[in-house]
């Protein structure tokens, strides 16, 4: 079994009116490192996923979870 990374930033971008280009500039990462974790292509770092949760106000683990795969 496969495990990764799912998480919730595009649509919680999405739900609350932040561009791209805005989460970037505030969790001090380039626009494509929100591309590429929106896409899944890319496991944020602890202190980049703790960075992302203070922005949005909400835990960590609503916004990051284990995903399984066979």
């Amino acid at each position: 079994m496969t495990e990764h990374i799912k998480n919730e930033v595009s649509k919680l971008r999405t739900e609350t009116g932040v561009t791209q280009e805005d989460l970037a500039t505030k969790v001090n990462v380039s626009r494509q490192t929100i591309i590429a974790l929106e896409k899944g292509n890319y496991t944020p770092s602890i202190l980049l996923a703790l960075k992302i949760a203070g922005f949005f106000e909400i835990p960590v683990e609503k916004i990051f979870k284990i995903a399984y795969e066979k």
